[in-house]
């Protein structure tokens, strides 16, 4: 097997201009550009107006490490310093990232995202570090370098060192948390009554109310609204909006917030005794965005939904939308739906994506019957709660808790791996003093996983999973483990040469 370290400066050229290209088709495909025009820096700024899944932005980071690899491949024969080639491979990432952005603004299908530049980076730094580790002679000389360095006479410099990779871990262990918040929560979306906003997803049955709050009530304020569903008047500056359905025409938000709903489709004539009736042909739709809405709930990243519906048909799919805040079919800030006899929500977060459908939000056996039913939801910290006519009918979940397992396993491996990395660093670092190097190994494989754990639980209210515990120390303890052996093999292999 041809080494790539070995490889001609013409084939090394040909090993980045290929994972270019790649990433040129990955990001650009299918090629259909528009015009825009007045272009303008505006408009520019204008069009990144978008958010990043949190899958997203481990498949940007993904994307470019082997452009940040067969980069710093191309450069292994310069008489550059590291930190200079380091410099060169994050302009050259950046740049390549910043071009890619700018020319999805002519992509209908494409939307730029500003997190997408520093993830592209991020993976470019990557693929430098991954040479590094991969190329012997690079790998061995880094090694060396390390073992002589200042640093590694310094406790001082290396505790230092340490404090700092706690930090990174301390910064990592908060990303997640920001995962499950609603700050990518578009202001430019409507709210429709049983329908998608675009007229496709039609659902049947009664709306009688609909109260909005930029909070989530606690349990006793539920049952308070249960029991009397004016109660949410007493909100006060929490409630966002509020529609009385009742009547022919039209729905004004009783807080002055939102704008009104208006029919969409034709009349119908149908006794609303439980609320309005809404079919595929008559629904309702607000006649602007309701962009305080949105963005009061973004700001907090809680909320409160009290609404009163009956179904009329207890088989609708789709699934049919009750009550949607959203874009399109594929876009939305939350939906309450009708899938069979379950409730599925959608709700946008950078984890559950621009649709929100990422997570499965299900919950079985809610459209049973006809009749008209009190249903509360509530949101706060990653964690829904549901209640239905009664406080005992409660339904609680959290969204890390319901990432499925292969899913979590990768992005615990991007979480993790990089720590195992800086760990391995700074055990290189204080090898020559054992009661030290013992402590900074064990304690560096332990705390970053548990800090992990212990903030998801305090501050979402996740169940606490040894699982995930062990995931995260696997996962740094071997990737410093396996550097440590690779050190060590090259070094015999150095002695036995010389």
């Amino acid at each position: 097997m041809v080494k790539i370290q070995k490889l001609t400066p013409k084939y090394n050229f040909l090993f980045l201009l290929a994972t270019t290209l790649i990433i040129l088709i990955a990001t650009l495909y299918p090629f259909n550009f528009s015009q825009i025009q007045l272009l303008s820096l505006s408009t520019i700024i204008a069009n990144f107006n978008h958010s990043s899944t949190f899958q997203d932005q481990l498949n940007n980071v993904l994307l470019f490490i082997p452009l940040g690899f067969s980069f710093t491949n191309l450069l292994s024969k310069s008489s550059k310093k590291n930190l200079s080639k380091l410099f060169l491979a994050i302009l050259f990432s950046f740049s390549l990232s910043l071009t890619v952005e700018l020319l999805q603004i002519f992509l209908p299908s494409r939307s730029p995202t500003p997190a997408d530049l520093l993830n592209n980076t991020v993976g470019g730094m990557f693929g430098f570090i991954c040479f590094y580790i991969w190329n012997a002679k690079s790998f061995s000389s880094t090694v060396e370098k390390l073992e002589t360095s200042r640093a590694s006479q310094s406790r001082k410099q290396i505790v230092v060192l340490f404090i700092a990779y706690l930090f990174l871990a301390l910064f990592i262990s908060f990303l997640w948390q920001s995962a499950t918040n609603l700050s990518n929560w578009d202001s430019n979306y409507r709210l429709s009554i049983g329908n998608e906003v675009i007229g496709n997803r039609p659902w049947q049955g009664y709306v009688a109310e609909i109260y909005i709050a930029d909070r989530a009530i606690s349990k006793n304020e539920a049952s308070q609204g249960l029991s009397n569903a004016s109660y949410f008047n007493q909100l006060g500056n929490s409630l966002v909006a509020h529609y009385e359905l009742n009547g022919k025409c039209c729905y004004q938000d009783q807080t002055g917030n939102q704008p009104k709903l208006l029919w969409r489709g034709k009349p119908v004539t149908v006794p609303e005794s439980q609320g309005v009736f809404l079919s595929a042909n008559h629904w309702l739709r607000t006649s602007a965005p309701v962009t305080t809405l949105s963005q009061r709930i973004s700001q907090t990243s809680e909320f409160t939904i009290s609404t009163a519906i009956a179904t009329t048909k207890l088989d609708q799919k789709g699934p049919a939308r009750i009550i949607s805040i959203a874009d399109s079919s594929l876009r939305r800030n939350l939906t309450l739906a009708q899938q069979g006899n379950s409730l599925d929500l959608r709700l946008r977060t950078p984890l559950t994506g621009e649709n929100g459908s990422d997570l499965n939000l299900n919950i079985p056996n809610i459209f049973t019957d006809n009749y008209l039913h009190h249903i509360i939801i509530t949101y706060a910290r990653g964690t829904m709660q549901v209640y239905v006519d009664n406080i005992d009918n409660f339904y609680s979940f959290n969204l890390l808790d319901l990432i499925p397992r292969e899913q979590r396993i990768f992005y615990y491996a991007i979480t993790f791996i990089p720590l195992g990395i800086g760990l391995s660093i700074i055990t290189l670092l204080a090898q020559k003093r054992l009661i030290f190097y013992r402590f900074v190994f064990y304690s560096g494989v332990l705390i970053p996983s548990l800090m992990l754990e212990t903030i998801l639980v305090s501050e979402s209210g996740k169940n606490f999973s040894l699982k995930n515990l062990l995931l995260g120390i696997s996962f740094t303890a071997l990737t410093m483990l396996l550097l440590r052996v690779r050190a060590a093999r090259l070094k015999k292999v150095h002695k036995f040469q010389f």
